[in-house]
């Protein structure tokens, strides 16, 4: 077993909350430290992913970023599950809309996580495992995105190895099962949660919109995602 500190995070398990927010950018992460929790403590600033414990409406909350793609979330993930005991981990994040009635800004709970990665061979299944969200956690999520009255999808969504795909059609052939949009991250977050018997859910923004060519810039995906991060927020203090 890891030991903290680790090569990833210099911090000791008292330092995070139960649950922690988990966006893949760094200036995210600082952002609903600084704009939504009170009296947050910088926790964590190995390589720049900054981790950040605080409260919300008086409950303890922890947000760090956990970098791009499957590989760095597995990382972080692994590690505030099996080292830091962190219970619940809600990625925050962004993604490509890939069915034409979700829209720029709307919200998407990741009910479960399709991917073309070989991230689940390391467990040497004598087949597919089907990585899935926490269905309680996902249930809160869904009231309090409904309350702050966002546009909400519940659903599959891709979490994909590659952002420049050598294969145009990739993407249409998810869609065509119904998969509602494209990422990088919630697949391996799911696979480990199973894994460590904890819980996870993707709330996921519409940045931009792969049927339409509509796209948010990088400074909206970092600051103005409000309701995506406190719909995240008032779900983690409910767990």
């Amino acid at each position: 077993m890891v030991s903290y500190p680790t090569p990833h995070i210099n911090a000791s398990p008292e330092d995070f909350a139960e649950t922690v927010l988990m966006p893949g950018d760094p200036l995210r992460s600082e952002f609903i430290a600084k704009n939504f929790l009170t009296g947050a403590r910088l926790v964590n600033d190995v390589r720049g992913v900054h981790g950040y414990t605080g409260e919300w409406k008086g409950k303890r909350v922890s947000v760090m970023a956990s970098g791009m793609g499957m590989p760095s979330i597995g990382i972080y993930s692994w590690e505030l599950y099996n080292v830091f005991g962190v219970q619940n981990i809600l990625r925050v994040g962004s993604a490509g809309a890939m069915q034409p009635e979700v829209k720029i800004r709307d919200l998407v709970l990741a009910s479960g996580a399709s991917t073309n990665s070989a991230y689940a061979a390391q467990f040497r299944l004598p087949g597919t495992f089907a990585p899935v969200a926490d269905f309680r956690t996902l249930c809160i999520a869904k009231e309090e995105a409904d309350k702050l009255g966002a546009a909400v999808h519940v659903g599959n969504v891709l979490s994909s190895d590659v952002f420049y795909s050598d294969d145009p059609d990739a993407s249409a052939r998810f869609a065509a099962l119904g998969t509602l949009c494209v990422e990088m991250e919630s697949a391996a977050l799911y696979l480990n949660a199973a894994k460590a018997r904890k819980n996870a859910l993707a709330i996921l923004t519409i940045s931009d919109e792969l049927y339409s060519g509509r796209a948010t810039t990088a400074e909206e995906r970092q600051t103005s995602f409000t309701l995506m991060m406190e719909a995240a927020l008032n779900t983690a203090i409910r767990l």
